[in-house]
């Protein structure tokens, strides 16, 4: 059986021999945004199914593409479409794009969702800066064997979310005048949304929105030593705060609000 280091070699020597170059920033874009990978320069884009090692994206709203080019000024490696742990993959696979990203020089990750708003004064469209997360998916992508050269067997999550990019993007937002509330994320497994017990515990325990992916991600991005920024869509409100939930709407409001969230992230990037 190949080690995580062996897959790795792996899926960066195919992504080189198909153009793909040293990475500044990686880029995973969540439900109804990665339209923003269409706007990368000089793009370079492979399908996931093509890429050893790579799972395959099931999710309404993810195109299922690896794209690699400029987008304002910086080499970015983007992710049309994640992986979820409650498509039934194993976490090493969901968070291996993270660990592709890091083979390929990037030293930072910038990543996005689209989640249900738990503090009562946001509204769905609502943009969040992830402040930091709690992880109630029930494992971690972290356990198992810890392969030295990759990162360390106990990382700090006490600043996983990097403070001065945070500054950054809070600054870009004041700037152009977007209300960027910012917030503590929680990560549940799925695929169920969440009841209205759940949810009032997640505002007990301080979440200010849930959603089903990122915790994983951010995780093996810190065990590798990245620097991350998260951003959330408020795409509807959690359960028991609205009579219903259903993924169409998720699509939706990231549909309406695209425009504001991709001129963010790109602009950001300018200044990062």
């Amino acid at each position: 059986m190949k080690t995580l280091s062996e897959k790795l070699q792996e899926t960066t020597q195919f992504l080189k021999e198909k153009g793909i170059g040293d990475v500044e920033f990686g880029l995973i874009l969540g439900s109804g945004l990665g339209e923003l990978a269409d706007e990368i320069e000089e793009a370079v884009a492979i399908a996931y199914e093509e890429i050893p090692n790579f799972p395959v994206s099931t999710v309404t709203g993810h195109a299922g593409k690896l794209v690699y080019g400029t987008l304002s000024g910086r080499k970015v490696l983007a992710l049309q479409g994640r992986f979820h742990y409650y498509e039934g993959y194993a976490m090493t696979t969901v968070t291996y794009p993270v660990r592709v990203m890091a083979a390929l020089s990037a030293h930072s990750v910038v990543v996005t969702n689209a989640c249900g708003g738990v503090n009562e004064t946001f509204k769905p469209g609502d943009l969040m800066l992830i402040t930091d997360h709690i992880n109630f998916m029930g494992t971690n992508p972290l356990i198992g064997a810890n392969e030295e050269d990759l990162g360390p067997r106990f990382p700090d999550m006490s600043q996983a979310y990097t403070g001065d990019y945070r500054k950054k993007v809070a600054e870009v937002a004041q700037t152009r005048g977007i209300d960027l509330k910012e917030g503590v994320y929680m990560g549940f497994s799925g695929p169920t949304y969440e009841t209205p017990a759940e949810i009032h515990m997640a505002r007990i325990l301080g979440a200010d929105a849930v959603g089903m992916s990122t915790v994983p991600e951010v995780i093996v991005a810190v065990h590798n030593g990245l620097k991350v920024l998260g951003i959330s869509c408020i795409t509807n409100l959690a359960a028991g705060m609205q009579a219903n939930l259903n993924h169409t709407e998720v699509v939706e409001t990231t549909e309406r609000v695209k425009a504001e969230f991709k001129e963010l992230i790109k602009e950001t990037l300018a200044v990062l």
